[in-house]
Parts: C-alpha cells; structure tokens; sequence
C-alpha cells in the first residue's frame, strides 16, 4: 500500500473512532434524560446546533492534522452554549470576537512557518517545496502559487482572514491518491487544475461553501491518480476551476 494510501486510511479509521464514541456518549447522555437521571432540560442542550458544532469540532482535533479548524469550531460552540447552560450577568456574544481574536493571536505565536517570515496584511508569493507538497498558514494575508512542470503530491492550506490562490494547471498529479487539506476560517481559496483531473472533495461547510465550477471535464489518461481536497469552510468559501 502507497504512503498516501496507509495516511488516508488512518485518518478515516481516527475519524469513525471518534465519531462512534461522540453518538455513543451522546445516545447515552439522552438516555440519562430520558429515565429521568438527568433534568429535561439538558435535552435542549444536547440537541442543538451548539452541540453540533462541538463535536464537528472534536472530530476535527482527532482527524485531521491542522488543529485550527476543530478549535474554532469548538470555541464558537461553547460560546454561543454557555446562555443555555448558565445565568450569565452578561451577554455571551460579547465575548464571542475577544476570545476569536485571542485563539488567532495564540495561533499566529505557534504557528509553523514552512516559507519564511510572515508578512501581515500583504498578498505575497510562496514557493511550493520541491517535493511536490505545499504548506501554507495564511492569517490576515495571502498567497498566490504557481506550481510548474513539478509533481503535486498534496498538502495543506489554512486560511484565516486571508485567502490563497494556488494554479495546479501545469503540474503533474503523483500516482495513487493525493490528499490536500484546505480550511478557511473567514477566509477563500481558489485552486485551478487541468481539466483531466480526478478531483474529489470530501468539505465540511458550516456557513460557507467550497464549489467544483468546472464547466468542461477530460477523461482522465490515469483514473487511479485522484486529488482528495479536504477540510472546513467556515464562514468562508473556496473553489476548483479548470486552467
């Protein structure tokens, strides 16, 4: 089995293992409510887009290799959870921009930094690492990429308040499947690729979208190369286009 093949199969293992414990500890939480053990009101609490959030959240901390997205949404859930659970003497939203731009601020303190100094602020141009994966961290800032005559093997992009332009129209898919993890926190990513491509996008979008808008598509000369884009879109968007 290919490295690409025994990474993807780990992440889905990780993904299903927490997901099963997450409803388990769910059904039985609601059965607690239910035989009277726990009050009728936490049912209301459960059940909620809060609590949905939340655990999109864990398992998001568990499956994927960028922690960001999984604690931004766990950060939002609690937020917008805590009115429900607690009479607070004030009003939770208050606290709702603070703590994001506190969580950003950690974030920009321990973040890697895989192309050189960080520039906020300034649309700037990274260069692809020579072994075919790109890594890019874009917070408050953007990147444009071109990747030429080069084999593309995937990656990851994260984009909070910034966005990131990457032009996959004269690189050459590696064989077997290639996975690129993009999560965008306020954020867009576009990602143009040759029309012959085999794409498929496996997104979680929680008040956003990520959209395939090409129009014309080529059979494929290689159908075992696929590109798996994958990740979060929150409050934000993306897009794949033909060259």
């Amino acid at each position: 089995m290919e490295p690409n093949d025994v990474k993807h199969e780990e992440s889905r293992q990780i993904k299903k293992y927490t997901l099963g414990v997450i409803v388990i500890i769910a059904g039985l939480l609601l059965l607690l409510v239910n035989t009277g053990f726990l009050p009728y009101e936490f049912q209301h609490i459960l059940i909620s887009w809060q609590m949905l959030l939340i655990a999109i959240g864990i398992v998001s901390l568990f499956s994927s290799e960028s922690r960001t997205p999984g604690t931004i949404l766990i950060l939002i859930g609690v937020i917008f959870i805590l009115p429900r659970i607690f009479d607070l003497p004030f009003n939770a939203m208050h606290l709702f921009w603070p703590l994001i731009l506190i969580a950003i601020g950690v974030l920009i303190l321990f973040r890697r930094i895989p192309h050189g100094p960080w520039h906020p602020g300034i649309n700037r141009q990274s260069q692809p690492r020579d072994d075919g994966y790109i890594f890019e961290d874009n917070i408050f800032s953007g990147t444009k990429n071109r990747i030429i005559q080069q084999v593309f093997r995937g990656g990851h992009i994260n984009c909070i308040f910034g966005g990131s332009e990457l032009d996959l129209s004269q690189a050459t898919l590696a064989e077997g499947i290639n996975e690129l993890e993009v999560n965008t926190i306020f954020g867009g990513v576009t990602i143009t690729v040759p029309s012959d491509w085999k794409v498929q996008l496996k997104i979680t979008s929680i008040l956003g979208g990520f959209t395939d808008k090409r129009t014309y598509l080529k059979e494929s000369p290689d159908p075992s190369r696929i590109l798996i884009i994958k990740g979060s879109v929150i409050f934000g968007g993306g897009e794949i286009k033909c060259c």
